[in-house]
């Protein structure tokens, strides 16, 4: 049990990060659940729902509440929330916990009440709150976003990625789009479909892509065994695959991404561009941590890039500190931006 009240937590498509001001992260699971629909009964959740991908019998279905960055499925986020609320503040906990919600910039107005109320049924004391996902980022990686000088950030999620220039607690320009590491984890998918004539799951195209993918040939190439299913015969096999055969596909997934971020650029003022050529881009998100992706981003757009120190925890980390600054934080910006919730 936490003896915090307030939580930071990244609501994202792969998984759920809760950070608590001081402490940092206390809770990363994946955003599966486990239910029977028979009785609308949560089987399991979190990792032990992750494991039954694939291997589930059919009276169990496998749900993924979150897609592209926002809510699915309203019930079972609701329950979702509460389960981790629980777990982290202790059943018998008297008080509702503030917290502070990193939703991406380009939802809609109902995509946002969906968090809020998903947020507020499930336990939080209302109202919740949101903060815009890149914003958090910045925060949680630790950019100067308190300066007049800008910062740019580019938020890699699994469903969606969003680019923003940050300066003094606010977004000035973002971009965003549908397109995350998924999509890497798909192109896998179907590179080895249709090179190696080899079916695999999504979670063996995750562990490839973690383990040898790259966005640009390595000078000492990696290999990996995979296995499948025969596209043909339907039997079980293997194959070889290494990382420089795999950098073309990923390389062509990463282009609406490389979009998002030349966009961003040609938007920004005159007056912060050259803070940005200066500082570089910083990346987060889990989707960061795809080997070479900053050596690729900036041959792309010829500036410097780096990425986070623990890029996959930024967002939430940035949602707890966001907290202990909450006033200064709301109050800098507007309705428009859609980031904080007015109190009401």
């Amino acid at each position: 049990m936490l003896f915090g009240k307030r939580l930071g937590i990244d609501l994202g498509t792969a998984r759920i990060r809760v950070a608590v001001p001081g402490r940092g992260i206390v809770l990363s699971e994946p955003s599966v659940v486990a239910v029977s629909p028979r009785d609308d009964r949560v089987v399991a959740v979190g990792s032990e729902a992750a494991a039954l991908i694939g291997r589930a019998p059919e009276h169990i279905s496998i749900v993924h509440p979150m897609r592209e960055g926002v809510i699915d499925d309203y019930l079972i986020v609701e329950a979702l929330l509460r389960h981790y609320i629980s777990r982290i503040l202790g059943r018998a906990s008297l008080v509702s916990p503030r917290i502070l919600v990193a939703a991406p910039a380009g939802i809609t107005d109902v995509e946002q009440r969906a968090v809020r109320n998903a947020v507020e049924q499930a336990g939080a004391r209302r109202p919740a709150h949101l903060i815009a996902a890149p914003l958090a980022a910045a925060i949680g990686a630790g950019l100067p976003v308190a300066d007049a000088r800008g910062s740019l950030v580019v938020d890699l999620g699994a469903g969606r990625s969003e680019a923003a220039i940050i300066s003094m607690y606010g977004m000035v320009v973002w971009e965003s789009a549908r397109v995350g590491g998924d999509d890497v984890s798909d192109a896998v998918i179907e590179y080895v479909r249709r090179r190696h004539n080899l079916h695999i799951g999504r979670q063996t195209a995750h562990d490839v892509k973690a383990t040898i993918g790259a966005a640009v040939p390595l000078e000492d190439p990696i290999r990996m065994e995979v296995r499948g299913r025969d596209a043909a015969g339907g039997m079980p096999r293997s194959t070889t695959l290494t990382s420089n055969e795999l950098a073309p596909p990923i390389r062509a997934a990463l282009n609406t991404i490389v979009e998002v971020i030349r966009t961003a650029l040609e938007r920004t003022p005159p007056e912060l561009t050259s803070d940005i050529v200066e500082r570089g881009i910083v990346l987060t998100g889990g989707a960061a941590n795809l080997r070479a992706l900053d050596d690729y981003l900036r041959e792309v757009t010829s500036v410097p890039v780096h990425v986070a120190e623990r890029p996959a925890d930024a967002v939430a980390q940035g949602a707890a500190q966001a907290l202990e600054n909450f006033d200064l934080i709301r109050l800098s910006l507007t309705p428009a931006q859609g980031t904080l919730a007015a109190d009401s």
